[in-house]
């Protein structure tokens, strides 16, 4: 006889986890928060330093956060993450100095790193318990795609709202990150199956000792997924200035930026059909080379034909994003997916750290096409090394 009440839970965390993915990333502010940091008195310089104390808070609090999660209950976690995002906002709606900023972005990472890895443990484990887990990338794919979707309504809407004053959507961004708050109410922790765990800081070591080193398949697993996640971190900051470079009129950033975004939704939904179709090694080797080939194409390209490229990148986003979080959950137990999650975002997020900055650099001293092709080479080089042993391990089948 199926377990009613568990497919009940399952249905009511999915629902919730839509909306939180809803209020995670529909940004209303990202088409004008250029237009605002500088309307209120910062420099290029200060808007880079506010992205690095984002950063540089989730790098620190994502493996903390991710071991709390799987410790105190991942409804509890995603709940003081939506409450921390709601926070975040409101003191960026009413604020207008570089300090009070660095302080909205500190809240807002750590909301992010409550959230992150937390929901995705939440999906696989709620699959789990119903045995739906063989669908989880088909989940996954949808509640992917409805992110992406609202972060592709949001340019447009981001952008009209603008037009009545630049702070307008900060006021409306922070009503849709409270959103999350009532709906992470109605999460309910799925059963969590594995060790009984100890808390403290000798097991958070002990988990990502094993990751890093203990385990070859989680350890290649891990690598070849976070240095997917930072190339594709770090196209987002080169997209506007590549709109810039090939002449795109400012007033249809909003609607290239929704075109992006809903292009990595599409791909998303069918990226379980493709995954069936193609076997891993052979999706992996798919995005793994459109994405190289994405980054030299805009490197080359000086028109607006190079705009292709840049579609074809996050369309192969869509397919590596859901697939790449499937393998680790395959091979990882229940009782520390929340962690493991977390130390892949940490090294993609240290990775951008690092990188960054130096990509940045190039810009500056030597033009957008000369770092577009030096990320390029680098995450090729990376990318390319680390999906060998991800193959050769086969880090995408369970023990």
């Amino acid at each position: 006889m199926e377990d009613q009440s568990g497919f009940f839970s399952l249905r009511r965390n999915h629902t919730s986890l839509y909306l939180v993915k809803v209020a995670k990333w529909m940004n209303l502010v990202m088409p004008i928060i250029v237009l605002f940091y500088k309307s209120n008195g910062m420099s290029m310089q200060d808007i880079f330093t506010l992205q690095a104390v984002y950063s540089f808070t989730l790098m620190v609090l994502e493996i903390p956060t991710g071991y709390f999660a799987d410790t105190a209950g991942r409804r509890t976690s995603i709940l003081l993450g939506s409450v921390f995002g709601f926070g975040g906002y409101l003191i960026y709606s009413i604020s207008s100095g570089f300090w009070q900023f660095a302080l909205a972005e500190t809240i807002l990472g750590c909301g992010m790193s409550l959230v992150s890895g937390a929901d995705s443990a939440m999906l696989y484990d709620s699959l789990k318990s119903v045995g739906k887990s063989a669908k989880y990338t088909r989940y996954e794919g949808r509640i992917t795609s409805i992110g992406n979707f609202a972060e592709a309504a949001a340019g447009i809407i981001g952008g009209l709202l603008a037009v009545a004053s630049l702070r307008t959507p900060y006021y409306f961004q922070a009503g849709v990150a409270f959103i999350a708050i009532p709906a992470a109410l109605f999460l309910k922790d799925p059963p969590v199956h594995g060790h009984i765990r100890k808390p403290g800081v000798r097991d958070v070591i002990k988990i990502v000792r094993k990751v890093l080193h203990g385990d070859r398949k989680l350890t290649w697993n891990t690598i070849f997924s976070a240095v997917t996640g930072a190339s594709t971190l770090t196209m987002a900051w080169f997209a506007q200035p590549y709109f810039h470079r090939v002449g795109l009129p400012i007033s249809v950033y909003g609607v290239a930026w929704a075109v992006l975004n809903l292009s990595v939704g599409l791909t998303a939904i069918i990226a379980w059909k493709v995954e069936a179709r193609l076997g891993a090694p052979r999706i992996v080797g798919l995005f793994t080379v459109l994405l190289f080939l994405s980054y030299m194409g805009l490197a080359l390209t000086d028109s607006l034909v190079g705009l292709i490229f840049l579609l074809i990148f996050y369309l192969a986003r869509g397919l590596a994003t859901v697939t790449l979080r499937n393998y680790i959950n395959i091979i990882t137990s229940s009782d520390i997916r929340a962690t493991v999650l977390s130390v892949r975002n940490f090294i993609i997020r240290l990775i951008f750290v690092i990188t960054g900055p130096l990509f940045g650099w190039i810009t500056d001293h030597y033009g957008l096409r000369t770092a577009i092709f030096s990320a390029g080479t680098i995450f090729g080089l990376l990318g390319t090394i680390s999906m060998v042993f991800f193959i050769r391990f086969k880090t995408f089948q369970a023990q």
